[in-house]
């Protein structure tokens, strides 16, 4: 047998690597642009109480200070650029009208850095909620077109704004869909996902994938409404 066909037997005989077995981020710094805002300000509170080092990022240096007093938990507040600097992770949860200006203005503070998209494309109108295409396919590829010396990711949709910001809840039943084409970066927020009790971080596609995530929260808004519910997601058989 030569050396090329033993290296090759090897290879198969290797355990398929386990799915749940993640890294530990728990050192990271994440840094949440938008975080003044209600789905921000939530994530950035869950993150702060599962004990990560958080940031909060706004384009007024003192309206993030502010959020962050108001979080507590160790949260500092800095506007968008010192925040993408700091931080290992950067969450972007801005409002979908202001997604591509801002992450244009931060691509070099951005530049080699893990970026987590959980913006939403959506219009409203009399008959409620609907999703909106970008030219790029979805929020997410517009920050990969955007950002092109970061490290693109799609996840925290579908998380109710509301049950993330309630100190009186200790956990969020939910599972957390995460797209990405790296699986190295993919297993990072699936991991900080993790982070949060309540939460798991799923495996959901590339990048490519990332509109139907992102449209969905259209179809949770509807069904908030009917039941007066905070609705999340749960991936069944995994």
């Amino acid at each position: 047998m030569t050396s090329t066909d033993s290296d090759s037997a090897a290879q198969q005989k290797a355990p398929a690597k386990d799915p749940w077995d993640l890294p530990d981020v728990s050192g990271l710094v994440v840094g949440v642009l938008g975080g003044t805002g209600p789905q921000g300000k939530g994530l950035a509170y869950r993150l702060a109480r599962a004990g990560q080092k958080v940031i909060v990022g706004s384009r007024a240096a003192d309206r993030a200070r502010s959020a962050a007093e108001e979080i507590g938990l160790g949260v500092e507040g800095a506007d968008n650029a010192e925040t993408a600097r700091r931080s290992d992770i950067v969450i972007v949860a801005v409002p979908w009208e202001g997604h591509g200006d801002t992450l244009t203005s931060l691509r070099e503070e951005l530049a080699g850095k893990l970026v987590v998209d959980c913006v939403n494309p959506l219009g409203f109108d009399k008959k409620g909620a609907y999703a909106l295409k970008p030219e790029e396919g979805s929020a997410a590829e517009q920050a990969a077109a955007l950002l092109p010396d970061s490290r693109v990711t799609a996840a925290f949709h579908h998380l109710s704004a509301v049950l993330l910001q309630d100190p009186e809840i200790e956990a969020i039943d939910t599972d957390v869909m995460v797209l990405g084409e790296a699986r190295a970066d993919v297993e990072t927020v699936q991991a900080l996902a993790g982070r949060i009790t309540g939460m798991r971080g799923v495996f959901a596609g590339r990048l490519r994938n990332a509109h139907q995530v992102e449209s969905l929260v259209a179809n949770l808004i509807s069904v908030n409404r009917r039941y007066k519910a905070h609705a999340g997601l749960r991936v069944t058989d995994v």
